[in-house]
């Protein structure tokens, strides 16, 4: 066979593997992913602006082409909004997509779970909590005479903190799905309504009422308002700025505190730097080490692959496992994601479209794509 018959052949399989859309068969031969010349031209320098103390991959010791990498993946999402790398608590990496900017104080949907963790370690250290093994109920005493099911009584801090309360995931009944998403704004009676589906510390349950339950009870404890009480001890302290709650009609928060990307990084910081800012202890660091450990192993979880598993869970806190690594990380509907490497002294934050009050594939398949964006990241890093 002469070399034209072979060039011809050639570009005729070529033109098949277009047209049957076997891209992956194509690359192989072409070569796959950013060019060089694609890398060089992604800028993900930090914007000016407030407190945050700037800086580059190179000064920091990180390779900027995996950062680069890193930002030319995130491009390739129509729903992501931003994404910020902090190493060494300084700001190396920030670019805005889409709907998003500087000052978009996005809903944080259920990273807002690990602030109202945090809110408990607060006001564990003002003297409103004395432990976590308080009992829920010493909280709410008028519904203690409705308890039909004794083992209500022993619902702790702890196990909500945890996710071990025996109250289950909404979602796994309609009724309770109904109960809790339809807007009615009496979560509070849920205490008694709500069946438990295990005992008490025994069994992990992702359960949204149980983090509403925490806020209520730093709320009680404290006698104040959540909001109040969240600017005054963690966001005012940190220079950082609260937006929007919702109350219910018994005047406590959902879960869903909106804030901006920065903001949200700042708080990320906090933990790596055991609860510290400025010099001023604002979370108890035991607190912080507490909520960083893990209490459920391979806890399930709707998201699993190879380079990102959720293999543990702690004080609303989630374990992620990526190649040989694992890293704490605050995640919530959609696609948002605080997320701590404590060997890089490495913050990532990715804020994207919150999906309000949507479920179905679509906003499936996009909060997959962004927690394997950041997971796929720092499993690229390498080892310190």
């Amino acid at each position: 066979m002469n070399n034209r018959k072979i060039d011809n052949m050639r570009e005729t399989q070529v033109r098949f593997f277009l047209i049957t859309g076997m891209v992956l068969i194509l690359f192989t031969v072409t070569g796959c992913g950013p060019s060089p010349a694609d890398l060089a031209a992604v800028d993900y320098t930090p914007l000016p602006g407030d407190n945050w103390e700037v800086s580059t991959p190179e000064a920091e010791g990180l390779d900027p082409l995996l950062v680069a990498e890193l930002y030319y993946e995130a491009a390739q999402l129509d729903r992501i909004y931003s994404l910020l790398v902090v190493k060494n608590g300084k700001l190396i990496a920030e670019k805005y997509f889409h709907e998003g900017s500087i000052d978009q104080q996005n809903n944080a949907q259920s990273v807002t779970k690990s602030y109202f963790s945090a809110l408990v370690g607060i006001a564990l250290d003002q003297g409103c909590l004395s432990s976590v093994d308080q009992t829920l109920l010493e909280f709410f005493p008028e519904y203690a005479d409705q308890i039909d099911d004794p083992r209500k009584e022993e619902i702790t801090i702890r196990h909500l903190l945890q996710m071990r309360s025996g109250y289950p995931l909404e979602e796994s009944h309609p009724d309770l799905a109904d109960r809790f998403f339809g807007g009615e704004g009496n979560w509070l009676p849920l205490i008694v309504d709500f069946p438990l589906t295990s005992d008490p510390g025994t069994k992990f349950q992702y359960s949204n009422f149980s983090s509403y339950l925490l806020g209520a009870i730093v709320s009680r404890a404290c006698e104040m308002d959540l909001k109040e009480f969240a600017e005054a001890y963690l966001f005012d302290p940190t220079n950082t700025e609260l937006g929007e709650m919702w109350q219910d009609d018994f005047g406590f928060y959902y879960p869903n505190l909106h804030a901006t990307a920065r903001d949200q990084a700042r708080f990320g910081q906090l933990y790596l730097d055991d609860g510290v800012y400025n010099g001023e202890q604002i979370i108890p660091a035991g607190f912080v080490h507490d909520s960083l450990q893990n209490y459920t192993q391979d806890p399930p979880a709707a998201i699993n692959r190879r380079n990102y598993k959720r293999s543990a869970y702690g004080y609303q806190w989630w374990e992620v496992q990526t190649g040989d690594r694992t890293y704490e990380s605050a995640q919530g509907h959609g696609g948002q994601v605080i997320a701590l490497v404590d060997e890089h002294d490495m913050v990532v934050v990715l804020t994207a479209d919150p999906f309000w009050l949507q479920w179905g594939d679509e906003h499936w398949e996009n909060e997959k794509a962004n927690n394997y964006l950041v997971a796929d990241f720092i499993a690229s890093l390498p080892s310190e």
